[in-house]
């Protein structure tokens, strides 16, 4: 817990609610329906959903061309809203506007390149890693550890013949050094 920068009070905010107030992630407004559909797709090959519907999903308003022009929702990886679609897989079959509702089918998963220069060209050469010396070292315990691991099991042998042999009426005690060195109910 650390405090809440909004109103200083001590022990008010956790460290993960903090990073997401101080740095939060950059979402584009289609994501949701993204992942919607992504969803959807493990269960159907057909979803309709009305327009109101798309605003709850993605948490806004669709702008005033979605519900006026059909061409708004064509299946072109230009613009952000159905590239949304698109990367998840599908794509619009039917828009209803005097209904205000859209029908989307899913497709097979296809390529939607990315704007910019790709990152990475293309190897040429299959990839062979560099042989690397394993740098691991088995560790051999220290004298102190296998003197207390043997005191232990000293110990458990002990315990073990004392409930054997425990008889009633013939108790003979044991010298005083025994005890100090071994004691059966610490560990060394």
């Amino acid at each position: 817990m650390t405090t809440d920068i909004r109103t200083s009070e001590p022990g008010a905010l956790c460290l993960n609610c903090a990073r997401k107030i101080v740095s939060p992630r950059k979402v584009g407004k289609y994501e949701p329906l993204k992942r919607y559909l992504q969803r959807r797709g493990y269960f159907t090959n057909l979803v309709t959903l009305k327009f109101a519907q798309i605003d709850g999903i993605i948490a806004d308003n669709l702008p005033m061309n979605a519900y006026k022009t059909q061409t708004w929702w064509g299946n072109t990886p230009h613009s952000s809203h159905a590239r949304a679609w698109l990367e998840a897989g599908w794509r619009v079959e039917q828009v209803n506007l005097k209904e205000g509702a859209v029908t989307f089918r899913k497709v097979k998963k296809q390529f939607i390149p990315k704007r910019g220069k790709p990152r990475f060209e293309p190897l040429k050469k299959p990839f062979k890693p560099v042989p690397v010396k394993s740098t691991h070292r088995k560790r051999i315990p220290s004298k102190t550890k296998i003197a207390r691991m043997y005191a232990r099991l000293k110990n458990l042998e002990r315990k073990r013949t004392l409930q054997k042999r425990q008889i009633r009426g013939k108790f003979k005690p044991r010298p005083a050094l025994e005890k100090q060195l071994f004691k059966p109910d610490k560990n060394p």
